[in-house]
């Protein structure tokens, strides 16, 4: 494999884990709408608000900072190349 044909796979990589960065952040805005909605819907002081709810966003959490460690990782290949 030629260092050119490297790169390409990695940019390649690099698109589709900034792809991935953009699916979190649209499930992340449904997520924050869905809790509004239940939050304005109940308007109370104390709103039930589904343990699913924090479990997604703690998962998002977990996914995009796992997304972050892998970009890290190969910019610091790529600048050993």
């Amino acid at each position: 494999m030629s260092l050119d044909e490297l790169h390409r796979l990695l940019a390649a990589v690099h698109s589709g884990m900034a792809d991935a960065r953009a699916h979190f952040d649209r499930a992340r805005g449904l997520l924050q709408e869905s809790r509004r909605a239940i939050v304005d819907a109940q308007a109370q002081a104390q709103p039930w608000l589904p343990p699913q709810l924090a479990n997604a966003f703690d998962q998002l959490d977990t996914q995009t900072g796992r997304l972050d460690n892998a970009d890290e990782l190969l910019n610091r290949y790529e600048a050993r190349l």
